[in-house]
């Protein structure tokens, strides 16, 4: 693992995958995503684009097992974030977006204290070729290792493909609006002095 500036690289190598990832955070949301997972690699765009993060993705699967590989993609991701954003000197912290034709909320404090909700009343087996409880569990990954505070629940909609693809986008616009380096601030924004 390495980072510079607000840059990280992750490398996740197990017998079940082989998972690599480039992040900027203070890229245009150019992304380059390979995990033979064409929803996931979707999803995963989204939040790049959104989140004006630049990402670089490939994942493979060594065992052939959607589970492992979904959940490992978004360990990476979310540990490459985490990095990135290094003592979290002068960021904004806080951020919220809502997305809609399904309406999804999404809030984020990025203390350095790790809690999640998720909530995305998806009723299908199966989205696009990936099942449900993968892309449930693809999220919760994403959101347990991003080392941050986050709630994400899908209030209402018709389509499950919308219904999580807003949650992400929804993800992606908040975490974009809680990375933004405040100019107005000096150290890390907490009273306590500290990030934890």
């Amino acid at each position: 693992m390495a980072s510079a500036g607000r840059k990280a690289r992750i490398e996740r190598a197990t017998k079940e995958t082989a998972v690599n990832v480039n992040v900027n955070l203070d890229g245009t949301g150019k992304t380059r995503i390979k995990t033979r997972l064409s929803f996931i690699d979707h999803l995963i765009m989204s939040i790049g684009k959104h989140a004006m993060i630049d990402i670089s993705l490939n994942g493979e699967s060594n065992d052939g097992i959607v589970h492992h590989l979904a959940e490992d993609v978004a360990i990476a991701l979310a540990q490459s974030i985490d990095k990135a954003l290094g003592d979290r000197t002068r960021i904004t912290r806080f951020g919220y977006a809502l997305m809609d034709e399904a309406l999804a909320y999404v809030s984020i404090d990025l203390v350095k204290r790790q809690y999640y909700n998720v909530q995305l009343k998806l009723t299908r087996d199966s989205i696009e070729g990936v099942p449900r409880e993968d892309l449930e569990h693809f999220t919760r990954s994403l959101l347990q290792n991003l080392n941050a505070c986050t709630h994400m629940v899908v209030y209402s909609g018709e389509n499950d493909h919308h219904k999580i693809e807003a949650a992400l986008k929804a993800f992606a616009v908040a975490l974009r609006m809680a990375t933004n380096i405040d100019s107005k601030r000096k150290g890390v924004p907490s009273a306590k002095g500290v990030m934890q």
